[in-house]
């Protein structure tokens, strides 16, 4: 954070909570993978309806740091780093243990690195506009390129459909065009996410002005700030922990 701004617990106890229940989500998923239990497949897709929220929160407080950050432009280089590290250890040392289906190319920390590198870019710009105007133009854009991915193909809500030709290779992939050859098993493209960063970022005019309600720089939970502040490594370190207790339970299991 900048010299002198006062912390907003409260961000980081929202942060810390949204990243604990993507843990929990993904929990199930790997019961499905690793214990071959079907429920957990259920369970897991069950749970992406409400999904949506916590990727929300999480982007969004992300872009309202950096409002606050000395450097948003080295930390998007730092979140990079250990993005490309990921997709090396979930594309490439464990598919050489016999671990696939859990490839990651291009997921939430690469899609975060890409949007703090960017934005970082032009905070000189950003911190010009009146920052109502830019989150609201922010959440429209976010809306109207919500269905550009793969899956969906469209914009403005499925009236313009977009051309096939957008969807041939994978190059574009982590813009958002891709097609039905490509996974990844986390997966967030630059386009439209990068709207919901940008959105946060303006939101977080009030952050940097320290005008948020007074009631956001109370701390009340030491465990969630304490995720929310380290959620990177909580992040990286989540689902290899998840692995070795499942493993260690399926051993039990099958005994």
């Amino acid at each position: 954070m900048q010299e002198g701004k006062r912390r907003i617990h409260m961000l980081d106890e929202i942060r810390g909570f949204a990243i604990l229940c993507m843990i929990v989500h993904h929990s199930f998923l790997d019961i499905g993978d690793v214990l071959a239990l079907e429920w957990g497949y259920k369970v897991f897709d069950a749970l992406c309806i409400v999904q949506p929220i916590f990727w929300m929160a999480f982007i969004i407080i992300s872009g309202m740091c950096t409002r606050l950050s000395r450097n948003t432009v080295k930390r998007g280089f730092t979140v990079e780093a250990f993005a490309v590290v990921i997709t090396l250890v979930t594309a490439v040392i464990m598919p050489l243990f016999g671990f696939t289906g859990a490839e990651i190319w291009f997921g939430i920390l690469h899609c975060l690195g890409f949007c703090m590198i960017i934005t970082g870019l032009f905070m000189p710009l950003i911190e010009k506009c009146n920052w109502k105007t830019g989150a609201l133009v922010s959440a429209l854009l976010f809306a109207v390129t919500y269905g550009i991915d793969g899956s969906k193909r469209y914009l403005l809500f499925g009236l313009v459909k977009l051309p096939a030709s957008l969807y041939k290779n994978n190059i574009f992939a982590p813009i958002g065009f891709y097609n039905e050859h490509f996974f990844s098993a986390d997966y967030f493209s630059i386009l439209p996410w990068i709207f919901v960063f940008l959105f946060g970022a303006f939101l977080g005019q009030l952050a940097a002005d320290e005008k948020l309600p007074q009631t956001m720089y109370k701390k009340r939970s030491n465990f969630l700030s304490f995720v929310g502040k380290n959620s990177l490594w909580v992040y990286i370190i989540h689902q290899p922990v998840l692995y070795v207790i499942f493993l260690i339970i399926g051993v039990f299991i099958t005994k």
